[in-house]
């Protein structure tokens, strides 16, 4: 391999000669051999974006002249655009604050900036790496806030996602909204539901978890750019802060505001536990839907059988012909995934110590990888899971008649206990409930009939007694 020599405050070493990146990326690399797994594309790109507002604010503030900020910008969107994105390769494990993480951005830049100019790779003299594209900057004020950019990037793709999922869900409830059957509380006969009300449940409960990730990500609009070292801001100009946030909002389009204490904003990760929080909330329940879907489908012969999964692929190397949930059972590992994810990013945020927080990198990645997951897995099962469902509704409605549960409505005429006596007695007779009551007199049969209305049972109301 061809190589280059690069100089940095440690001395010299070979950097390969082809390569965007420079000695303090090549240093992390040999001091990093961890995971193999590389910076999320939409860490890279918020780090990007800020190198981007740096140069355009520093050269408005006469402090960067603007042939030097014009290359760093043009170098900044052809990344944006896709390109160089092979070097940024520092692994996720690495230097804490994510100092190996902001030099492989600052050197891909400043060496793709220089050709640009005419220069060539590893020289920097027409542009620096430090003293140009990280002018008015530090790792701990840069990091924290690519994270917040990343996430505000993946934010809109989940939202859409669950939106979604919600309409599908949303759409079988009023299909089934016909189909009786019966509720179950501890896994056990309840009183009679509609299909389409559970349906419909699964899709209110995923349009409060959408409102609640909106909320929470509306924490990370609030920047902490221009605080550099320690949140005092030396290095960088009076009016870079402001200047800072207005120029990433026209970039991104995006609302964003100054942090109101610059110290908090580097010391404390509380808006990324809380965006990672409503995460792990949402994951919790779409475990929940994804299990009771999973235990309706169950069967054909031997489970509820109540609902039927679009078949997707055979579900078994040995046993011909068995079909099983499989978009719902990917969705439970998507989320159990997304709660370690979060357990993660919880225990970094608490890890910080005094003015900073060392943790950021793993913040960084489990963050936003708990982003992308989700919403690829949601698009999933709204797709092939959700759309595909239907009902066995004879089935359903057997349940619903031979439930034990079912006695409750009686209870305004009879009683807890004579309904309990009831109970016991189908159960180990096997003989139904109608044929109990009106052998017992307790009510005619033209009277049970209008009280066994399955519908309304279904809703808010006492049949009157006789």
């Amino acid at each position: 391999m061809e190589t280059r020599r690069e100089k940095d405050s440690l001395g010299e070493r070979p950097v390969a000669a082809d390569a965007y990146y420079g000695v303090q990326t090549a240093r992390a690399l040999d001091n990093f051999p961890i995971s193999g797994m590389k910076p999320k594309p939409a860490y890279v790109d918020g780090t990007v974006q800020i190198k981007k507002a740096a140069a355009i604010v520093n050269t408005s503030l006469g402090l960067l002249d603007a042939r030097r900020a014009d290359a760093i910008v043009q170098a900044a969107d052809e990344v944006l655009g896709g390109k160089l994105r092979e070097w940024f390769v520092v692994d996720v494990y690495q230097a804490g604050a994510g100092t190996s993480h902001n030099m492989n951005v600052n050197e891909v830049l400043a060496n793709r900036a220089g050709e640009i100019l005419g220069g060539t790779k590893g020289e920097y003299v027409l542009v620096h790496p430090n003293d140009h594209v990280n002018m008015s900057q530090s790792t701990n004020d840069v990091c924290p806030t690519a994270i917040r950019i990343g996430a505000l990037l993946l934010v809109p793709p989940l939202l859409s996602a669950l939106e979604g999922l919600e309409k599908a869900l949303a759409g079988k409830a009023e299909e089934f909204d016909g189909v009786i059957k019966s509720g179950r509380t501890h896994l056990t006969d309840a009183v009679p539901i509609r299909l389409g009300q559970e349906f419909g449940a699964w899709g209110a409960n995923l349009r409060k978890h959408r409102k609640a990730v909106e909320r929470a990500a509306d924490s990370s609009l609030e920047l902490g750019i221009g605080g550099t070292a320690v949140g005092t801001g030396l290095n960088a100009h009076p009016q870079y802060r402001a200047r800072m946030v207005e120029q990433l909002s026209s970039q991104l389009s995006f609302r964003f505001r100054q942090a109101d204490d610059y110290f908090e904003a580097m010391q404390s990760l509380r808006p990324m536990v809380e965006l990672s929080g409503s995460l792990r909330n949402l994951a919790q329940d779409l475990i929940r839907i994804s299990n009771d879907i999973r235990l309706l489908a169950s069967g054909p012969r031997t489970g509820l059988a109540e609902i039927n999964l679009r078949p997707l692929q055979p579900g078994s190397s040995i046993m011909p012909g068995k079909g099983n949930p499989v978009i719902f059972e990917m969705m439970d590992m998507v989320c159990f995934q997304v709660i370690g994810c979060d357990a993660t990013v919880l225990m970094a945020a608490q890890a910080g110590q005094l003015e900073l927080n060392v943790m950021m990198p793993v913040v960084a990645f489990n963050l936003l990888h708990e982003l992308e997951i989700l919403a690829s897995a949601i698009q999933v099962m709204d797709r092939s899971g959700v759309s595909g469902i239907t009902v066995n509704e004879q089935r359903c409605r057997l349940y619903a008649e031979e439930g034990l549960s079912i006695v409750t409505v009686l209870n305004p005429h009879i009683g807890y206990a004579r309904g309990a006596e009831l109970a016991k007695e189908s159960l180990a007779t096997g003989r139904s409930i109608r044929e109990l009551v009106v052998e017992r007199g307790y009510l005619s049969r033209e009277r049970l009939d209008e009280v066994f209305d399955l519908r309304k049972m279904t809703e808010p109301g006492i049949q009157p007694k006789e």
